[in-house]
């Protein structure tokens, strides 16, 4: 091209330092576009590595045992808990209204015949929010000051989050069954594992902000 027909827009981009500031421009875009994913990365590897990795104490007694429905061998553990004779009551949250009592019970590969008139059952949460707050008013209305919360490892942070914002006075204790896939510090090890994980990890952030936004107790709006 000949320089003296050049435009004044077609000299500055011949120009050395504007073809550099276009690859410096870039590599800053990029950075700014990989800042979130590895911030995610940080948050995902320090959530799934501090889930509850043994079995939480099983002889402290509490008022009650509440399960939540959702996964395998929670409500076996909590059975297993009432039988050992760590509270008098056994609270299942989440169940499925369609489901009747005996199919709950069976479920469970077979309760005692003693500590069936011991489970109660609610039918009235849908989510791990519902959950809490169904615990809370069940807890309440028999005025209970302490309850243990069984659930899967990598669900039992945002259970406590949920749980003790809706029933803030209440003492707590985790007890925390392990699902195949995350169990151990193994979650990392296969695919379903890291998306179980990954899953529960956006859940609890999302339900972080919300209640740090929000009051406590029940009655909250649902995420």
């Amino acid at each position: 091209m000949n320089r003296h027909a050049m435009t004044p827009v077609d000299r500055r981009r011949s120009l050395p330092g504007h073809r550099r500031r276009r690859p410096r421009l870039l590599r800053r875009l990029l950075a700014l576009c990989a800042l979130p994913a590895l911030l995610w990365l940080a948050g995902l590897a320090w959530f799934g590595f501090t889930m509850p990795q043994t079995p939480a104490d099983g002889r402290t007694k509490t008022d009650a045992i509440v399960v939540l429905t959702g996964g395998a061998g929670r409500l076996a553990e909590g059975i297993r808990l009432l039988a050992a004779g760590v509270a008098p009551v056994l609270f299942v949250s989440g169940v499925d209204p369609r489901v009747d009592r005996q199919s709950v019970l069976r479920s469970a590969s077979g309760v005692p015949e003693a500590l069936a008139p011991r489970i109660v059952l609610g039918y009235r949460a849908e989510h791990t929010q519902g959950n809490a707050d169904e615990t809370a008013l069940w807890a309440r209305a028999r005025r209970l000051d302490s309850l243990r919360l069984v659930t899967a490892n990598y669900h039992m942070r945002r259970s406590l989050l949920e749980l003790r914002s809706a029933l803030p006075d209440a003492r707590l204790i985790a007890h925390p069954v392990f699902p195949p896939a995350v169990s151990r510090g193994q979650w990392w090890r296969s695919l379903r594992g890291i998306a179980i994980v990954n899953g529960e990890f956006y859940k609890f952030a999302a339900a972080l902000i919300r209640l740090t936004l929000a009051p406590a107790g029940p009655g909250r709006p649902a995420s």
